[in-house]
């Protein structure tokens, strides 16, 4: 079936398959270059970029749908997932019926009382990735999947700046209690990768002593008998994460003072 017939059957029969009136938008961070990237959605037909994002089948969890999106968009299964916040009290998403002003630019005309045209309410999912594993893909709405720096952002489509905006700062809020970082680095790293990849997240300079001090206290990240060779008298040990307390830090949670 070829994508316009996809999306006519979606129009017509979609509500039989679809939660109306819910959503699904996923941030999802990757880091590359010391940079923290966003994965951006382009439409067809129009300028305009957005998150990733889908409707919520019947038949599943909130987290199952949001799983889903993010494989369908990255490739990528069984990765780090967070529920962060609802969106549906902006000026935007009371006004304007986003699916079908979009749909209209696209040169898609949905019926006035059809499922698409009711206002949305969306949960807004963060996720973290290793960006070398990402196989980017568009959606049926959209041409381009590509990365884009977080401090390079376009004006997004819909309210999703704002989603992106408190996606980041409850990253940051939760680094204290969480050991986010197993998705976004390596299997196995140097201690400065580690440092860098917190001072990216958190936007400021830690120390480069009593940083590392920390998580190897708490036992979540492991030193390894290799060493990687960078250069002339130069092969800092590497270290991975010990998955064991990692996982059990995720449950439980931690205490980290940055």
């Amino acid at each position: 079936m070829d994508t316009e017939k996809l999306i006519q059957d979606l129009i017509d029969n979609g509500h039989k398959t679809y939660i109306g009136n819910l959503s699904i938008d996923c941030t999802i961070f990757g880091y590359h270059e010391r940079r923290l990237k966003v994965l951006l959605l382009k439409w067809k037909g129009i300028e305009g970029w957005s998150l990733p994002g889908g409707r919520i089948k019947k038949t599943e969890t909130l987290q199952a749908a949001a799983a889903r999106i993010l494989q369908e968009r990255t490739g990528l299964a069984n990765i780090f997932l967070k529920q962060y916040q609802v969106f549906g009290d902006s000026d935007f998403r009371v006004k304007q019926p986003e699916m079908t002003n979009l749909l209209k630019a696209m040169k898609i005309t949905v019926p006035k009382n059809n499922w698409l045209a009711d206002r949305t309410f969306s949960i807004g999912f963060y996720a973290l990735v290793e960006y070398s594993e990402v196989d980017p893909k568009p959606d049926l709405f959209t041409e381009e999947c590509n990365w884009c720096d977080i401090n390079e952002l376009p004006e997004l489509l819909f309210d999703h700046n704002e989603m992106v905006d408190l996606a980041q700062k409850t990253l940051r809020q939760e680094l204290s209690y969480l050991p986010i970082g197993s998705n976004l680095l390596p299997k196995k790293f140097t201690l400065p990768e580690i440092h860098d990849l917190y001072e990216t997240l958190l936007g400021k300079s830690l120390d480069r002593r009593n940083f590392p001090k920390k998580l190897l206290a708490l036992g979540i990240i492991k030193k390894l008998a290799e060493t990687r060779n960078i250069g002339a008298h130069r092969s800092p040990f590497l270290y991975r994460f010990d998955m064991r307390n990692y996982n059990r830090a995720l449950q439980e949670g931690l205490a980290v003072q940055f």
